[in-house]
C-alpha cells in the first residue's frame, strides 16, 4: 500500500493541530490582577474532587489545565480567539462572561450517572465533538471549587486544551467589564 506524501504531511499536521493549545495573550510580568484571583491562599493542587463546602479558598493551579486571568481572557473574547467559556456556577439567575455558555451545576456533575452523561453531552454540543475545542471554566471567583471541578471533570473527558478562569465573574466585574445575563445551556 502506497500513500503519498501530501497524505502523510496532511496526517500528521492535523494530528499536531488536534493537540495544539491556543496561546494564552502575554501580559508581562506586570498584569493588574483582580478580586483575589492570583492570591495564594497555600491550598495544594489536586486531581481530586471537591465534593463539599465548594465556596472555600482554591488552590492556584490546576494539573492538566492552564490558569488564564482577566485580562488574558478579555483578550480572547476581544480577539474572538476560538475558545469556549462556559460558567458553571450554582444559581438560579446568572450574570457571566459575555459569551459564555451556562451549565449550572456543571462542577457537580463529577459523579457517574446521570449529571456527570448530562455534563458530557453538553460539552460535546458545545464543541461539536471537538476534544481540542479549548474550553475556559469559571463560577463566582476564587472562593469557588465549582470551576475547579468542572475543569478536572473535562480533561477527564479528554478534552485537550483546558483553561481554569480562576477569578470568575468577581474578578471579571472588579476589572470594570461587562456582564451578560445567561440562560441554562440545553443541549
Amino acid at each position: 500500500m502506497r500513500i503519498s506524501l501530501a497524505v502523510c504531511l496532511a496526517l500528521a499536521a492535523s494530528a499536531v493541530s488536534a493537540y495544539a493549545q491556543i496561546a494564552i495573550p502575554d501580559l508581562g510580568s506586570q498584569q493588574t490582577t483582580y478580586f483575589f484571583e492570583a492570591t495564594d491562599r497555600g491550598v495544594a493542587a489536586t486531581t481530586s474532587y471537591r465534593r463539599t463546602n465548594y465556596h472555600a479558598a482554591t488552590p492556584t493551579a490546576l494539573p492538566g489545565a492552564r490558569v488564564v486571568r482577566t485580562l488574558e481572557l478579555k483578550r480572547l473574547v476581544d480577539a474572538a480567539a476560538p475558545v469556549q467559556v462556559i460558567d458553571v456556577l450554582d444559581s438560579q439567575t446568572r450574570a457571566s462572561v459575555p459569551g459564555a455558555a451556562w451549565l449550572p451545576d456543571g462542577g457537580k456533575a463529577y459523579g457517574s450517572g446521570a449529571d456527570r452523561a448530562k455534563f458530557d453531552s453538553a460539552l460535546a454540543a458545545l464543541t461539536k465533538g471537538d476534544k481540542a475545542k479549548t474550553l475556559v471554566f469559571l463560577c463566582s471567583g476564587a472562593d469557588c471549587w465549582l470551576s475547579y471541578n468542572a475543569s478536572l471533570l473535562a480533561i477527564e473527558l479528554g478534552y485537550k486544551d483546558v483553561l481554569w478562569y480562576r477569578g470568575g465573574s468577581n474578578a471579571w466585574q472588579g476589572a470594570n467589564l461587562e456582564l451578560s445575563k445567561v440562560s441554562a445551556f440545553a443541549p
